[in-house]
């Protein structure tokens, strides 16, 4: 543990901002497996629900650098290839 009060302070912070981190990093692969399991029950119209509504918390985390953009732009395809899947 830290000696220094400016140290211990920023120990707490960072332990903080980690635990906000892991409730939004977790709510984003919740949205991310909805769309998944909506896929392979093959029921488009759920999946399309839930690809509506994880891309806006995808795009989110990108502003809040939880996620590169990269690699939500990456998760947005390979959800919208999937649920594109569907109706083909």
């Amino acid at each position: 543990m830290a000696n220094i009060k400016s140290a211990r302070k920023r120990a707490g912070q960072a332990e903080k901002t980690r635990k906000a981190n892991m409730g939004m990093r977790s709510m984003m692969r919740t949205k991310i497996k909805n769309v998944v399991k909506a896929c392979d029950a093959g029921n488009k119209d759920a999946a399309v629900a839930a690809y509506k509504e994880a891309v806006p918390v995808i795009d989110r985390m990108i502003n809040k650098s939880i996620v590169e953009k990269n690699k939500a732009a990456r998760h947005k395809s390979r959800l919208n290839k999937r649920v594109k899947a569907l109706s083909a």
